[in-house]
């Protein structure tokens, strides 16, 4: 495909909105929050003062992040977010779900209620769910000969520049030839992938579509 016809997200596609923010989801999906307000005059610890992972989309509602997620992946607004934050709050006896929920509004800036711990897991619980179904999709569809390996290459393409643009919104910056090293990175894996599953699906040793000779490993 020319690279004209490859977009990728539009840079506002999280931007700022003037509707107020709120936390239920296109499709009627409610928080689960614990239902109250922050209080401002309380003491914020000062890693999560200096935490500026979403400041990028400083200003933007719940209802456009998650509206451009729903759009493009099976997760909402609350699960990425709690999700990152669980990651990035994680010590050595675990997450800090107690932190992440009754500091939420100050992480991110969309989110406006504190939550309880039960329902930070709640959210990161349906994250994982949601990864574990579609990668198993995924994965069925690279395996599956339903797609050449230029369709494979060219659906590669499409969703790594989702992945990439939500990156960038975390405050992750990848150069030019970074990411072009980590295209031909999954590029080459996905058809590693390819030519492992014909082996799968084939008791000749040779694909049935390019010819390509393929060696098997004695047990």
């Amino acid at each position: 495909m020319d690279d004209d016809a490859r977009t990728a997200p539009d840079d506002d596609a999280l931007g700022a909105d003037a509707e107020a923010p709120t936390e239920d989801g296109p499709d009627g999906e409610q928080s689960d929050s614990a239902g109250t307000e922050a209080d401002p005059a309380e003491d914020v610890p000062k890693d999560v003062q200096e935490y500026t992972r979403f400041s990028k989309i400083d200003g933007a509602t719940y209802d456009r992040a998650n509206e451009f997620l729903r759009d493009r992946t099976y997760i909402t607004a609350r699960e990425w977010a709690i999700a990152r934050l669980c990651a990035d709050f994680r010590t050595e006896t675990g997450v800090e779900m107690t932190k992440i929920g009754e500091n939420l509004p100050e992480l991110v800036p969309f989110m406006t209620d504190t939550y309880s711990p039960q329902a930070v897991n709640q959210a990161r619980s349906s994250f994982d769910e949601k990864v574990r179904k579609a990668g198993a999709t995924f994965l069925y569809g690279a395996m599956c000969d339903f797609y050449t390996a230029e369709e494979l290459d060219e659906l590669m393409y499409e969703v790594t520049e989702i992945a990439k643009f939500l990156l960038e919104v975390e405050g992750v910056e990848l150069t030019v030839d970074e990411e072009l090293a980590a295209e031909d990175r999954i590029s080459s894996v996905m058809r590693e992938v390819r030519e492992s599953s014909a082996a799968l699906r084939h008791d000749e040793l040779q694909c049935p579509n390019c010819g390509h000779e393929m060696e098997t490993q004695d047990d």
